[in-house]
């Protein structure tokens, strides 16, 4: 799929428009015991996260918002009403998670109409069958999105190990989408982050690193990611500015310090099985009088009196919460 002049101008008059950096939350989304949204909670959850210094975005829709489990009227509702609360404060970033470009294309028109500032695209589960040995389906689900859509996209990476990561070749590719003006990566390997890095920045186009490495977010910011896209930073926003300011200063020994804060509440939430680990930040606000109940959809389950001692235990070695 090719681009035509005209097209590659606007994409490149959003990428210097929209740049995204710093530190971008993905929020949680509270439910009510029904399981529906508890619009007043989430309210509140989303003016805590654009009041904290550092935070030049945030996420909806994302993994942290159990994005699985809602219709698409409510991925509309959730954007809504993070445009009234905090539309005006910070730019909003939407996910897009689907199995099928057409539906891709679908949320992101949405996404567009609610005033998103840019979109967080997924990869379908399909593409972990192997298309790795086709890159050209991933390039052409974005190009698709991009034809429809005229709204700056980020690339969701995932581990190489899940196999429906994304090789260095593949993400330096899709730059030539112009509306591709970031990459989350969530690579979880050290060794593939800094691959993906170099491969963005030889391609000689602007395009942001942001991190979700969380449980090893020192290394990524000194070898010079933008910022962070980060379900952790519902919890952390503040912690993680921090650390990202220190970095960006040089100041090292700072950001060692605000890293060791950081790391205890990284081991809580992302322990086996990773897959409680929004549930565990939720029950982290709880504790920390930020939210009223730590709801979470089926199938996920509450978590044990055992973890949320864990938590809290975390939350007193962080500093967050008093011994």
């Amino acid at each position: 799929m090719r681009f035509g002049k005209a097209n590659i101008e606007r994409g490149r008059q959003m990428n210097q428009v929209m740049s995204f950096h710093g530190i971008i939350p993905a929020n949680l989304l509270p439910f009510r015991a029904d399981f529906s949204i508890d619009e007043p909670e989430y309210r509140r959850h989303l003016s805590w996260l654009a009041s904290v210094p550092g935070v030049t975005a945030i996420t909806c829709n994302g993994h942290a918002a159990e994005v699985s489990s809602l219709a698409r009227e409510e991925r509309q509702r959730a954007l809504a009403i993070a445009g009234e609360e905090v539309g005006h404060r910070v730019p909003l970033v939407a996910g897009i998670f689907a199995e099928g470009t057409l539906e891709a294309v679908t949320l992101a028109k949405d996404a567009k109409a609610g005033g998103a500032a840019g979109i967080l695209v997924f990869p379908p589960t399909l593409f972990m069958w192997g298309a790795h040995l086709r890159p050209e389906m991933a390039f052409h689900h974005f190009a698709a999105i991009a034809e429809a859509v005229e709204i700056p996209m980020i690339v969701f990476q995932y581990p190489p190990v899940m196999g429906i990561g994304y090789s260095p070749e593949t993400l330096a590719k899709l730059t030539e989408i112009p509306h591709v003006v970031g990459v989350k990566d969530w690579s979880n390997d050290i060794v593939a982050f800094e691959r993906n890095l170099r491969a963005l920045r030889a391609t000689g186009r602007r395009i942001a690193m942001l991190s979700s490495y969380s449980a090893s977010l020192l290394a990524t910011f000194i070898l010079g990611a933008d910022g962070t896209i980060s379900g952790m930073g519902s919890v952390a926003a503040d912690l993680q500015a921090a650390l990202f300011d220190a970095v960006q200063r040089g100041d090292l020994d700072a950001a060692k310090k605000i890293n060791d804060r950081l790391r205890p509440l990284a081991d809580a939430f992302y322990c086996p099985p990773f897959l409680d680990q929004h549930n565990r930040m939720k029950e982290a606000l709880v504790m920390l009088g930020r939210l009223r109940q730590a709801v979470v959809r089926p199938p996920l389950r509450p978590v044990s009196d055992c973890e949320r001692q864990r938590i809290r235990a975390a939350l007193v070695s962080s500093g967050l919460l008093p011994a």
